[in-house]
């Protein structure tokens, strides 16, 4: 019985939808390029065999499926598959075949290679190192005569790509302009292995200092520089995976560079300091550098230098300064790299800060004076308060105006001196009219 003939490939490998494909015509020996289902076809009085791509990358240990599509337009008896295996500079070998839906394998490759015809793909499992070569597909069609038409896919078998780990040397660092720097990358696992390193996220490239290794597994930093200093890491890669090392910062010494003085008060001027005097002013000192600098402030009097202080801050008390112009410097000193900078600057004592001195000198007697009128009249009516409760004379007479007449007839008669202690004290002369218009004198016992 003869099959249906065949005008169309039945189905679409994965992943092809809108690839381009290369139709060969075994008669014309021409290769055009059209749009199409299938990417690579090989064709033959209508008989045409399609493959997905001329390269196909496993997993060593993992199965391997080769999709091989194909179809024809003359009526067909049989159909006879026929798969080869070849390596460079050598004769292909026969693995297994087919006539319709019987298969017949090599017996030493029966359990390796699988095969479901009428589809032509073929399953390899597991995948070892020794399967890596060009597998031939060759399609025979029996109709009315017969026609054939093959394909090869050329098979790479790797090894996944481990994570990698980068090592710099010299581990504790380098002085830039003095020392040099290596970065190797190491991994463990993967085969067919492509090194790429990055800087910042982006591709390392050769420069005047920038060298890599024969492999790519290493980069040459010759000399160091503080332009130098950023967020290295490895990438590798190869044919089915790539892996990316953890981020590492190289350690470069470097400085001091850029050395400034700032203050917090007062106006600077290129590297003058106005300041008004009675003003205390702090001074920071500052300069790029790796490790941090140690810093010391000199003074400058009379053609004279000493060391004032030591440390990245200095606070000066204008009004301590004897002269109203006086000379600074702020050094700064990397004990790794051995650099030493220094900065000058001179700070001037304005007049201005006279005036509010003697101002402030002005404001504060009046205020005095205030506070102490203010106690004084204070102090002055809480005496005159006392005094005036206390008033002897007032006391005496409120005490002789509550007393009756008889109590001042008996005084006077009773007032004869008979002790002597008792005639000491305060006597006051108060006259009372009596009856007959002759006026009286009374006096008051002590």
């Amino acid at each position: 019985m003869t099959p249906p003939p065949r005008s169309v490939v039945e189905e679409t490998p994965p992943g092809l939808e809108g690839r381009s494909e290369r139709t060969t015509d075994s008669r014309e020996g021409t290769a055009t390029p059209r749009t199409g289902r299938l990417q690579r076809a090989g064709a033959c009085s209508g008989l045409k065999v399609a493959v997905p791509s001329h390269t196909v990358h496993g997993i060593r240990g993992q199965a391997l499926y080769l999709p091989v599509h194909y179809g024809f337009h003359t009526p067909a008896s049989d159909i006879q598959i026929i798969w080869l295996f070849e390596r460079p500079h050598t004769m292909p070998k026969y693995l297994l075949g087919s006539v319709n839906k019987s298969v017949v394998p090599d017996l030493e490759y029966q359990h390796k290679f699988t095969m479901m015809p009428p589809n032509a793909s073929l399953l390899i499992n597991p995948l070892q190192f020794t399967d890596e070569g060009n597998y031939i597909v060759k399609v025979n069609i029996q109709g009315n005569g017969t026609v054939s038409a093959s394909q090869k896919i050329q098979v790479t078998v790797d090894d996944p790509v481990t994570k990698p780990v980068v090592q710099t040397q010299p581990s504790s660092g380098a002085v830039e302009y003095v020392g040099n720097m290596t970065l190797t990358c190491l991994v463990e696992g993967g085969t067919r292995l492509v090194y790429q390193w990055l800087k910042n996220g982006r591709p390392v490239h050769t420069s005047s200092t920038n060298s890599f290794s024969l492999q790519n597994n290493s980069l040459h930093i010759v000399p160091v520089t503080k332009e130098d200093i950023g967020n290295y890491s490895c990438l590798v890669k190869n044919p089915i995976s790539e892996m990316e090392s953890d981020i590492i910062m190289p350690t470069i010494y470097y400085g001091p560079y850029g050395l400034q003085v700032n203050s917090d008060k007062g106006l600077k001027v290129g590297e003058v300091f106005t300041v008004d005097i009675g003003e205390a002013i702090l001074f920071d000192c500052s300069a790029d550098s790796y490790p941090p600098n140690t810093y010391s402030w000199i003074r400058r009097t009379d053609n004279v230098t000493y060391v004032i202080k030591h440390g990245p801050r200095l606070e000066v008390a204008s009004e301590k300064i004897a002269q109203k112009t006086t000379d600074y410097v702020c050094c700064a000193y990397n004990n790794v790299t051995g650099r030493r900078d220094e900065t000058h600057f001179t700070i001037i004592i304005t007049s201005v800060g006279i005036e509010k001195l003697a101002q402030k000198g002005k404001s504060l007697s009046p205020l005095a004076s205030i506070t102490g009128i203010s106690l004084f009249l204070i102090i002055s009516m809480c005496l005159l308060l006392l005094w005036k409760k206390y008033q002897p004379y007032k006391v005496i007479k409120q005490k002789l105006e509550g007393r009756p007449e008889t109590e001042y007839r008996k005084a006077q008669m009773f007032s004869g001196h008979e002790d002597a202690l008792d005639d000491f004290g305060i006597y006051e002369f108060v006259a009372f009219p009596d009856a007959s218009g002759v006026p009286r004198v009374g006096f008051p016992s002590g």
